[in-house]
């Protein structure tokens, strides 16, 4: 388990850890430019950082965690910008998939491919192929996602399959959503110190805890996890 502060572990009413969090990965261009380094060295870094969050939150018995890697509003972006952060973002997934792969990690992709480079698209498809068995651990990747053309894309779906009005529900729609089985998220953590929602996943954060912090992605760690632990904690204390 990870060290939490004593207020977590000592609390009259115990909390038990959320089982599936959301974290928006914002900051890397910010921590770059505090540097003077290029902002696709932020970009590195956070993407480096990855495995050191992923570990925290494994630690603390988190079982589902989904990262927002690449939003669908992120295509605004320098084009020079967008095409070095999938020529990182290739890298990693060739370097960690067969990591992730011996430690039964399953890898689900949120979002579409339509756009996406042919020799990055097909990465990602290998990699959520590959590890599609695995059940001891879910780390969910919103690549090209956007939560408004998630739930238009869902309800297209229900409607060509002809579903009667009657016949739709929540957990009807739940399973057309990238997400289906993956359930709802318990906590959401936005880095960076923005406190917007950005178009992440609106079903299924829409009961989740928010918290921002204002440290930047490439230096959120398990201390950083901690403190978004705590927060969590205290607010579902004051629910019960």
């Amino acid at each position: 388990m990870i060290q939490l502060p004593k207020t977590f572990l000592e609390r009259e009413v115990q909390v038990q850890a959320p089982r599936h969090i959301g974290i928006m990965m914002d900051g890397n261009g910010r921590w770059a430019n505090q540097r003077g380094l290029p902002r696709l060295e932020g970009h590195r870094a956070g993407t480096q950082n990855v495995r050191r969050a992923l570990d925290a939150c494994q630690r603390a018995g988190i079982r589902v965690v989904t990262l927002y890697v690449f939003s669908t509003e992120n295509w605004g972006r320098p084009k020079d910008e967008v095409d070095g952060f999938f020529e990182i973002l290739g890298q990693v997934i060739e370097d960690e998939t067969k990591n992730f792969h011996a430690q039964g990690v399953r890898l689900v992709h949120s979002g579409s491919l339509d756009g996406i480079p042919q020799n990055l698209a097909n990465k990602v498809r290998r990699a959520v192929e590959l590890t599609r068995a695995n059940d001891r651990y879910i780390l969910n990747v919103a690549f090209n996602y956007g939560g408004r053309m998630e739930i238009l894309r869902a309800a297209q779906q229900i409607l060509r399959q002809r579903v009667h009005a009657d016949a739709l529900s929540e957990n009807l729609l739940e399973r057309f959503l990238y997400t289906a089985g993956l359930g709802d998220m318990d906590l959401v953590i936005r880095t960076g110190g923005e406190q917007r929602l950005s178009n992440f996943f609106p079903w299924q954060a829409a009961r989740g805890v928010f918290y921002s912090t204002p440290t930047l992605w490439p230096d959120f760690d398990a201390s950083e996890l901690a403190r978004a632990l705590e927060f969590y904690a205290r607010a579902v204390a004051s629910d019960d």
